[in-house]
């Protein structure tokens, strides 16, 4: 009888949770919703068979989800596996002709594809594809002394509009095309930004190890502007590694996207507490 009675009580608080999720659902019908998903965040199969979960689910209820993945770690292994050696300045991996052969095998192949897999896996119409895809994303050199790495110069979104028309999911592996056909490693967050700005997108959630932009006493800030940012950098609270994921997010207010959260990506259901509940997740930055 308890077991009983512990049961209705979750199916009672099941049933409210929606009810209560249903002004976001309204709100967010028919929007463009860009995740970026990092290599970090990518986790387990356990962690992934959730995420999909949550990005079918977001589509179910009439959102146009779009996936832009990174996958770090997995190139850090097959460089070493192939012994080509790679470094980072300021953030951004020195990519050589060797290496963005191996970059773009490990991102179109094997993590973008185990990414499709597991939203098909849930019930969804997931597709792959690269930023070198119907020129989604052309680029010019970034710093020649990183090599093939890129800044996106044109973003041409018809492809993702024609896969949201057909009810499929785009899940995107940041690459791009020079003006001269050669291949470019984008960084991660900077593709996300460059396709949720082309887009208009309603939110850009990016999907990384922490819990949020935090104040100088290590809470998390869940509000910023747009001048709150610039005054937390110039004074050094944001700082290391959160400084390229801010810059991603005034660049992406500044396209024209409404709001960039970051969130925890290794936290369950992080998307979905996001944009269907009133606490919300992470730190949401928005215009002033």
């Amino acid at each position: 009888m308890k077991k009983q009675n512990a049961m209705n009580r979750d199916w009672i608080a099941t049933a409210r949770t929606l009810s209560e999720a249903l002004p976001y659902l309204q709100r967010y019908d028919d929007s463009v919703v860009v995740i970026k998903f990092g290599g970090n965040a990518m986790g387990d199969d356990a962690a992934m068979d959730s995420f999909a979960r949550d990005i079918v689910l977001m589509q179910q209820v009439g959102i146009n989800p779009v996936i832009v993945h990174g996958g770090g770690p997995m190139i850090n292994e097959m460089l070493d596996k192939l012994d080509i050696h790679s470094e980072f300045v300021n953030g951004k991996r020195v990519t050589d002709a060797d290496a963005v052969k191996v970059v773009e095998m490990v991102l179109s192949g094997m993590v973008n594809k185990r990414i499709v897999q597991a939203i098909n896996a849930q019930g969804g119409k997931a597709v792959g594809l690269s930023g070198k895809d119907a020129d989604l994303m052309v680029c010019t050199q970034t710093d020649p002394k990183l090599g093939f790495v890129g800044t996106p110069s044109q973003v041409n979104p018809t492809v993702l509009r024609t896969l949201f028309a057909a009810e499929m999911i785009p899940v995107v592996a940041p690459l791009g095309t020079g003006q001269d056909g050669e291949t470019f490693n984008i960084n991660g967050d900077t593709a996300a930004g460059a396709i949720a700005s082309a887009l208009k997108a309603d939110r850009l959630l990016l999907l990384t190890d922490v819990a949020g932009v935090k104040d100088s006493t290590g809470s998390v800030i869940t509000d910023l502007t747009v001048d709150h940012i610039k005054r937390l950098t110039a004074e050094g609270v944001i700082a290391g590694g959160m400084i390229p994921k801010t810059e991603t997010a005034l660049t992406a207010i500044e396209g024209g996207v409404r709001a960039v959260v970051i969130l925890d990506g290794r936290a369950p259901n992080a998307c979905l507490l996001e944009l269907f509940t009133e606490h919300g997740a992470g730190s949401i930055i928005r215009a002033d």
